[in-house]
């Protein structure tokens, strides 16, 4: 569904595929590993996914998947098919650095709420009580396509922090939103986020506070630039960079030594190249890139840290991140967030406000029963992923942590990785703990 938000992309070029299992691990694991059996996951049912996945590599539909189950904190799955580089048919590591873009979201949320346990700020305060250019905000009326002007009408109400982290602030997105917000933040060089290494947060928020809203704050779900304006808030709370305070913060505590916004030297070759789709066949990105979008741009020296889509990192790292999550905020010894609060940010904050069969929480994509008859999923579940391909849930009714990563989009030919990839995880269970 959140892919929808990007199916305007679109690149060409041409290369062949090919497949190859890489299921040895690296040296090191974050998560520690367990035999399958040891926590009621079946060994058998693990193969099945072996073959799933191969098949779509095999088929030329994808160069390369990651995928890791982990089950009461012990990984039980942790494979890699197909190639890293499929011109250069080198193979894919379970390591490897891939671009999580929108899966930034949830981190970024996750560091913001840190400060909210330390009392810097109430989920219902406005934003302009932090960043004043959000002050006094107006909506979107009309829109003129042929010239892009358009008439405004003062919000009902200031946006508040609540909002951002729902989505319910109105706040569209520069380059993959709506006509509308595509024409009114270009024209006022709104960054989207994702590979614009260039500039830094404050002008740029401040840019987009004086841009019309979408919607009145708190009307309805609209997917957009908000968790970028909660990553400027952390730099105004905090007094940080946000690329210093989530390392100091969120990655060194956890141990995600391979998550950054821009990719250290000595990592850049682990890196995974981009691909999109061309004729219906699966081809690199060209280096141009298109709409802004150059697909080295993890490479870059870059300044400026989307909080809403600007991270990579490996599926281990994240894998942690989530872990930390299900423990309700605490991971090797150190604690992140209070259990209250992560009880707060993994159930229902947007009401009956619709977001398909799903709720949102802060930061995730909350699954309830009817999006639970649909996917297997326990009700409860979070969940969100990434417009290059990443995704993940964690079911903490079945202590349940899984990922899978690609590199490459649209995903018009995988349109059923991920839930037939979902279903495989669960068939594999050797007894369901709770009933969905």
């Amino acid at each position: 569904m959140r892919k929808n938000f990007f199916a305007s992309l679109l690149f060409s070029s041409l290369v062949a595929t090919a497949a190859l299992a890489q299921p040895a691990a690296p040296p090191s694991v974050m998560l520690p590993a367990a035999a399958p059996a040891s926590v009621g996951v079946s060994p058998e049912g693990l193969l099945k996914i072996d073959q799933l996945l191969q098949g779509y590599v095999a088929d030329g539909r994808l160069p390369g998947v990651i995928a890791l189950v982990a089950r009461d904190g012990k990984v039980v799955y942790r494979k890699a098919f197909g190639y890293a580089d499929a011109q250069a048919k080198t193979p894919l590591r379970p390591d490897a650095i891939e671009r999580i873009a929108s899966q930034t979201k949830a981190i970024t949320s996750v560091g913001l709420m840190e400060l909210y346990d330390q009392g810097k700020f109430q989920l219902d305060d406005p934003i302009s009580k932090y960043l004043p250019a959000f002050a006094h905000p107006q909506v979107l009326a009309t829109f003129n396509a042929k010239d892009t002007t358009f008439t405004t009408v003062p919000a009902r109400s200031e946006i508040t922090i609540r909002q951002l982290l729902t989505h319910t602030s109105g706040i569209g997105y520069a380059v993959i939103g709506s006509p509308e917000a595509r024409a009114i933040y270009a024209k006022a060089h709104v960054p989207s986020g994702v590979g614009s290494p260039s500039g830094t947060l404050a002008p740029a928020i401040d840019a987009l506070a004086r841009q019309p809203l979408m919607n009145q704050p708190g009307e309805r779900f609209t997917y957009g630039l908000s968790v970028d304006v909660l990553g400027r808030l952390i730099e105004v709370l905090s007094g940080q960079p946000l690329d210093q305070y989530l390392r100091a913060h969120v990655f060194e505590p956890l141990g995600m030594r391979d998550t950054y916004f821009y990719l250290p030297a000595d990592r850049h070759s682990r890196l995974v190249p981009l691909y999109t789709e061309y004729q219906g066949r699966t081809v690199p990105m060209p280096a141009s890139g298109m709409l802004g979008l150059r697909p080295d741009f993890p490479n870059q020296a870059g300044t400026y840290f989307s909080g809403g889509g600007g991270l990579s990192s490996t599926i281990d790292d994240y894998a942690v991140f989530l872990q930390m999550m299900l423990n309700g905020g605490t991971y090797n010894g150190h604690r992140l967030l209070k259990p209250s609060t992560v009880a707060l940010m993994t159930q229902n904050q947007i009401g009956d406000v619709s977001q398909g069969l799903n709720k949102f929480g802060l930061g995730f994509s909350i699954v309830t029963p009817a999006g639970a008859a649909q996917t297997g999923q326990s009700v409860g579940s979070y969940e969100w992923g990434g417009a290059f391909g990443t995704d993940y849930w964690v079911d903490p009714k079945e202590k349940l942590v899984v990922l899978i990563y690609t590199q490459k989009f649209p995903h018009t030919n995988t349109p059923d990785l991920v839930p037939r990839f979902r279903k495989a995880v669960y068939a594999a269970l050797a007894k369901r703990q709770a009933a969905k």
